[in-house]
């Protein structure tokens, strides 16, 4: 399978972009449902950039509602949540669409069928497995470390580094620092660190980019942590897996709101010999599940032929229709067959 897919090493399809860009054309930018730090960095960052370029016709719009704790970043205030007035209009009289840091157009949710239907271009920027062939253009590659270095990529691609803001670069830096897990992923490479450096020279302040992000929690949120840790976190470790199943009660218990889960599965990986984490959430009518793991552990597969996802190697989700309790017991039943790959993994 390709790993990498860049318009801009195609003359064609490059002179095709810069066409549209130099038309200052009506522009929509996306990503998937319930943001992240890469999904809504990289698209603020992709926004800066544009804007700094001239261009002034630039509407960012949510599938969701995004989550209390991304809202601190340069930019946040303009973006739409799908089904508010106009916003429909918006993309179906998009010159282009930028398609954000998703390879699955079931990640829009709701906006799907617009965005597909809609006549406008999309320019796909992502680094998930297994892409959808819904764009027209694509800069993709899997072993990128989040979306936010893609961006990056791009506008060097293009020579016009000097067009990143110092607020586009607390948004890239923001993905950046997000999708590596404050840099300590292997997807944390020398060129990660290289960008990074060079978005700290734009005027980026690490120390409060990572307090906005980490240091600013409700109350609730880790009373709400605590009670998990304590009386929702199995280990079970003939197979090395840890894993969490939180009710739709006990979130509303703890007053949790979007976001509020975020970076609660990769608590079970910090278990010693632990080599993969999963956390079931009900939430929607349906069990959110996340996954992680380290080392050559696909959870991405796991997650794809089992539970309706994908994603990255070691961080992928998955839904089910089933009850939680019933999840958790056909993920259970699922452990035997995978039991080998997971005691092969370094200790």
């Amino acid at each position: 399978m390709f790993e990498h897919s860049f318009f801009t090493e195609r003359p064609a399809e490059l002179d095709r972009f810069l066409g549209w860009l130099n038309k200052n054309p009506a522009i929509v930018i996306t990503f998937h449902q319930n943001p992240d730090g890469d999904a809504y960095g990289s698209s603020l960052g992709l926004k800066f950039f544009l804007e700094s370029r001239g261009l002034t016709r630039i509407t960012l719009i949510s599938p969701t509602e995004p989550a209390e704790y991304l809202k601190w970043m340069p930019g946040a205030e303009e973006v739409k949540v799908w089904q508010e007035p106009g916003t429909e209009a918006l993309v179906a009289s998009a010159d282009v669409i930028f398609c954000l840091d998703f390879s699955s157009s079931s990640r829009l949710k709701d906006m799907k069928e617009a965005v597909l239907n809609a006549p406008a271009p999309k320019v796909i920027i992502d680094h998930h497995e297994q892409p959808e062939p819904f764009g027209e253009l694509y800069y993709w590659k899997v072993k990128a470390s989040s979306t936010c270095e893609l961006v990056f990529d791009l506008i060097t691609d293009l020579r016009e580094t000097h067009h990143i803001s110092r607020d586009g670069a607390v948004c890239l830096y923001t993905g950046l620092l997000t999708d590596t897990g404050s840099f300590r992923f292997d997807s944390t490479t020398p060129a990660v660190h290289r960008i990074a450096a060079e978005l700290l020279e734009k005027g980026v302040n690490p120390s409060a980019v990572h307090r906005s992000l980490f240091d600013n929690n409700p109350y609730e949120k880790l009373q709400f942590l605590g009670y998990v840790l304590s009386n929702k976190l199995v280990f079970l470790p003939d197979y090395r897996v840890a894993y969490m199943a939180v009710s739709g009660e006990e979130l509303k218990r703890f007053n949790s709101r979007n976001g509020d889960t975020e970076g609660l599965v990769n608590q079970g990986l910090t278990i010693r010999n632990a080599v993969m984490s999963v956390l079931f959430t009900e939430k929607e009518d349906q069990i959110r599940i996340s996954f992680r793991s380290v080392h050559d552990l696909s959870v991405a597969d796991f997650a794809r032929e089992y539970f309706e996802g994908g994603g990255h190697k070691n961080a992928a989700g998955g839904r089910s229709q089933l009850s939680l309790n019933e999840t958790v017991e056909k993920f259970l039943t699922l452990l035997p067959k995978i039991k080998n790959e997971l005691l092969r993994q370094p200790m």
